[in-house]
C-alpha cells in the first residue's frame, strides 16, 4: 500500500479532467473546475480528508453545471478507488460529525467495494454561487459510486445552505480520512476476503 497516489484523467465530449490524488497527503488542494463553489467544496474535502488533490476541469459550462460537477465527483471517486488498490490494511469504516456555525452534518463511510449513497442535505435555495443546489448531493453520490464505497451523509440541522453544504463535505472528508487509514492489518478487512 505504499505510494497511494494516482493520476486523474477523465475525458468525455462534455468534460476534460486532469490531475492527481494522494491518499496520504497533507490536505493540499489545487482545484479549478470553473465553478467557484464546487472548487470550495472539493478543497474542503481534500483539506479535511488530508488528501492532496490537484484537479483541473474544462467542462461545457455554456450548457450548465451538471456535467462538470458530476464528472468531477466521478473522477475524484475513481481516483480514490484506484489509490486504495485491493484495500488491504485499511480501517475500511469511518464516521464523523462536522459543525459549521449553526449547521451540523454527519457522514458514515464503508469502503466496502459496494457503491451506494444516501445523501440528505436539506438545501432550500436554487443555487450556491454558480453551482445548482441539486448538484451538491449529486457530487457526493457520484464520488461514492465511483469510489465503490457506501456513503451516508445527513445534515442534521442548519439554516444557511452554504453552511449545510460545506459541513456535509467536511464530515465526509473526516469520515473518509478514518476509513482509508492504515490500521496495521495485513489482510483485507472483510469476512469475504475481498472488497
Amino acid at each position: 500500500m505504499n505510494g497511494r497516489r494516482v493520476e486523474i484523467a477523465r475525458r468525455t465530449l462534455e468534460t476534460d479532467i486532469r490531475g492527481a490524488l494522494a491518499l496520504d497527503g497533507a490536505g493540499v488542494a489545487r482545484v479549478d473546475t470553473g465553478i467557484g463553489f464546487l472548487d470550495h467544496l472539493l478543497t474542503a474535502l481534500a483539506r479535511h480528508g488530508r488528501l492532496d488533490l490537484d484537479l483541473a476541469c474544462r467542462g461545457d459550462l455554456h450548457v450548465d453545471d451538471h456535467h462538470t460537477a458530476e464528472d468531477c465527483g466521478l473522477a475524484v471517486g475513481a481516483a480514490i478507488d484506484a489509490a486504495l488498490g485491493d484495500r488491504a490494511g485499511i480501517a475500511r469504516f469511518g464516521h464523523a460529525y462536522a459543525p459549521l456555525d449553526e449547521a451540523l452534518a454527519r457522514a458514515v463511510v464503508d469502503l466496502s467495494g459496494r457503491p451506494f449513497a444516501s445523501v440528505d442535505l436539506g438545501l432550500k435555495g436554487p443555487a450556491l454561487g454558480a453551482l445548482s443546489a441539486q448538484m451538491v448531493p449529486h457530487v457526493l453520490s457520484s464520488l461514492a459510486i465511483a469510489a465503490r464505497m457506501t456513503l451516508h451523509v445527513d445534515v442534521l440541522r442548519g439554516v444557511n445552505d452554504h453552511h449545510r453544504a460545506e459541513a456535509a463535505f467536511k464530515a465526509t472528508a473526516l469520515a473518509l480520512y478514518k476509513a482509508v487509514a492504515r490500521d496495521g492489518g495485513a489482510g483485507v478487512p472483510s469476512t469475504k476476503g475481498v472488497l
